[in-house]
């Protein structure tokens, strides 16, 4: 599957257009992401160095990416739409299923552009997946709500 990304602006470009940071905040933030071995993705970077937040950082991406958000926060999480995905699977993800109808699974995740994830989840549930973005604070209070015993 392709990256629904490929070919639109960076990230960075997104944040200084909207306001969110300076380009000198942005040259400072990449900087410290190649200190970090290039392993840390530059959102958390910019929101470690203190210069956005997390809803930035997701902003910037739906922008991006043109994905949906949703506010899991805001949403009841079924029980049973929760034990369609494992709990490992999920909090290994930071993923929560968060809705099916028919055979179509809403799920919201921290990286739902992870296409081997995405292909996991359809092998677990038999499932057409659609992927939604949130925040990780977000994502990791739904995922103490649906797997109360493991997180």
């Amino acid at each position: 599957m392709k990256n629904p990304c490929d070919g639109h602006r960076l990230i960075g470009e997104i944040l200084i257009e909207r306001g969110f940071i300076t380009q000198a905040q942005l040259e400072k933030a990449l900087a410290a992401q190649k200190d970090q071995g290039g392993c840390v993705y530059l959102g958390g970077v910019l929101i470690g160095l203190g210069y956005v937040t997390e809803i930035d950082i997701v902003t910037a991406v739906v922008l991006q990416c043109n994905l949906p958000y949703i506010a899991v926060s805001k949403h009841l999480i079924d029980p049973q739409i929760a034990r369609l995905i494992p709990a490992d699977v999920a909090c290994g993800n930071r993923l929560v299923p968060l809705d099916r109808i028919g055979n179509i699974l809403s799920i919201v995740a921290l990286n739902p552009l992870d296409a081997k994830v995405r292909r996991e989840l359809e092998g677990l549930t038999g499932c057409h997946i659609a992927m939604f973005i949130s925040t990780a604070s977000q994502i990791d209070q739904a995922l103490a709500r649906a797997y109360p015993a493991v997180v």
